[in-house]
């Protein structure tokens, strides 16, 4: 079961079927596309098949994708996923937000929040985040919750018919526990 999880401006709760139009059309924007992993155009097929998956893959401790919520509208604006590699005890940290909700700090109250789930409740040793480098606003969020810069993955991905660099950061459990929060 998903926890939901709170700050004074959101709520993080598990997906519902409801959430499917919204989050096609926030996700589906090509803006938002260009500097994240989502295809492109993301249909609403997409959408409710990606929602219909999270039941397991949350019940298998795999991964736990939350629905940012904007308290008061009670509307999405974006993602904030810890995929958990059990293995290694590492969580991968990944996110999107609608355009229409970017520079509100959404995203950096969602990531603190995942962060703390991660290490705090999942007991992970290490969460990490891919980030297209042209992505310098994610790069700068990784950074104020607390991720250092690890390196670059250079042509790691194609997107668009072009090859990009992905910047890799990362946080460790000692060092989580040893900070003090800059947000």
């Amino acid at each position: 079961m998903l926890p939901e999880l709170e700050t004074e401006h959101l709520l993080l709760r598990a997906y519902e079927r409801k959430d499917a139009p919204r989050a096609k059309r926030l996700a589906g924007d090509k803006d938002v596309a260009e500097t994240n992993f989502l295809p492109h155009p993301y249909t609403l097929e997409m959408a409710e098949g990606w929602i219909s998956s999270h039941p397991d893959l949350i019940e298998k401790g795999e991964t736990y994708p939350f629905a940012i919520i904007l308290k008061g509208e009670d509307q999405l604006v974006g993602t904030m996923t810890l995929r958990v590699d059990k293995l290694h005890n590492k969580g991968e940290l990944a996110y999107w937000i609608g355009k229409d909700y970017w520079n509100n700090g959404y995203a950096t109250e969602a990531a603190q929040l995942v962060i703390d789930f991660g290490f705090k409740e999942q007991k992970l040793n290490r969460i990490w985040a891919p980030v297209m480098s042209k992505n310098k606003a994610s790069a700068k969020l990784m950074q104020k919750v607390g991720l250092t810069y690890e390196g670059t993955l250079k042509q790691d991905i194609i997107r668009w018919d072009e090859y990009q660099d992905v910047d890799i950061f990362g946080l460790l459990k000692e060092d989580y526990f040893g900070r003090k929060p800059s947000v």
